[in-house]
């Protein structure tokens, strides 16, 4: 069999942050006053986001998970450097425990008052922080092929991102709460499977036609062919709290795209399962996180979430040592003996009866382990 070239799996990798009151632990709508002195320095790499609180940043393409590692500290460092010397916090939970999106002020721009216009309440209630992960691919062709399989994987590592237990001060019961706010918009969630790339570029097309959307970004969903990159974009994570945790999902998702490359070039392909079963494992991950168990639909049982990652370890083990990230791999087992964001959240929470004490713990792991 002809040597595989891992090279074009590459990495790009889109945060969301929170800004906040260091005194209340609130929420701070901030007239992005960060954004307009990280431009300053980091350029086009951190951007305003709809909600005022909101702080989003984005690496340049990164060769491996290394450069991705260096690229996303930088950015956290340098975020965090900028928010302080404002008199404000930043941090990384996919909810806030305990404001209120009523309270916190829209962005001022064309964009933002269009969605706000058509989507209302969804819109101005989607006050949620997630993680972006795109992976390289060879051509669009092969990035349909990658996106049709590798959504089955979504709920495992999905689970693994989980850091969203509070909503508006309430104890949701859920480790993920941020996708149930985000179901809210059209076009989210987990995506049918496309024939081809002409399929998924027709039916883009037909959306735009009938002015359904304006443009091909307005498509939500938990992965995506990216309308103007050749990447796939992995989008349904919660943001993780630490840099560390933020780059093992991210090097899980290139494995599984690697992983799944290597079999069709081996003439061999991984089971397309519909999107109504990987459905049920994605409400799982988002009510349990790791804790509790998912459907194998190969041999139709529950099995213990904890036990199916395992198997996804062992499943992109063959292609990690070619793409250099066995030391973040590594990293899941940690996340599976000290528990997700939001486990480490409701710890705090138990330990405390506060929630400003979780906002705090949010903000000092910001740059954990930086």
């Amino acid at each position: 069999m002809a040597n595989i070239s891992y090279k074009h799996f590459t990495l790009g990798v889109e945060e969301e942050y929170m800004v906040l009151d260091p005194k209340t632990c609130e929420l701070k709508s901030h007239d992005q006053k960060i954004v307009q002195e990280g431009q300053k320095i980091i350029k086009d790499k951190v951007k305003a986001e709809m909600h005022q609180a909101v702080v989003e940043v984005g690496t340049d393409i990164c060769a491996d998970v290394d450069e991705a590692f260096i690229d996303v500290a930088t950015l956290r460092k340098t975020i965090s450097s900028i928010a302080e010397d404002l008199d404000l916090w930043v941090g990384a939970s996919g909810t806030h425990p305990f404001s209120h999106w009523e309270s916190q002020m829209i962005t001022e721009h064309v964009r933002y008052n269009e969605i706000v216009n058509e989507l209302q309440e969804a819109a101005r209630s989607n006050l949620i922080f997630g993680l972006h992960v795109h992976v390289g691919m060879e051509t669009r062709e092969m990035a349909i092929h990658i996106a049709n399989a590798a959504r089955y994987f979504l709920p495992h590592i999905y689970a693994l991102s989980t850091n969203s237990p509070f909503w508006e001060g309430r104890k949701t019961g859920y480790k993920s709460f941020r996708t149930k706010v985000f179901d809210k918009f059209p076009r989210t969630g987990i995506p049918d499977f496309f024939e081809s790339i002409e399929a998924y570029d027709n039916y883009v097309k037909l959306l735009i036609k009938t002015n359904c959307i304006d443009n091909a970004k307005k498509i939500w969903w938990d992965l995506r062919v990216h309308p103007f990159f050749n990447t796939v974009e992995f989008r349904v994570c919660d943001i993780p709290m630490t840099v560390q945790e933020t780059i093992t999902i991210a090097a899980l998702f290139q494995a599984i795209c690697a992983k799944l490359y290597k079999l069709r070039t081996q003439n061999l392909n991984f089971i397309i399962y519909p999107r109504n079963l990987v459905n049920e494992n994605k409400w799982r991950a988002s009510r349990y996180g790791i804790e509790g168990s998912m459907i194998d639909f190969g041999k139709e049982s529950e099995v213990n979430t904890r036990v199916l990652i395992y198997e996804l370890l062992d499943f992109v083990s063959d292609v990690v040592p070619h793409l250099g990230s066995q030391h973040y791999i590594s990293h899941v087992h940690k996340i599976l003996e000290q528990g997700t964001g939001a486990d480490r959240q409701l710890k705090v929470y138990e330990e405390t009866g506060s929630l400003p004490s979780v906002v705090k713990h949010i903000h000092e792991n910001f740059l954990a382990g930086l």
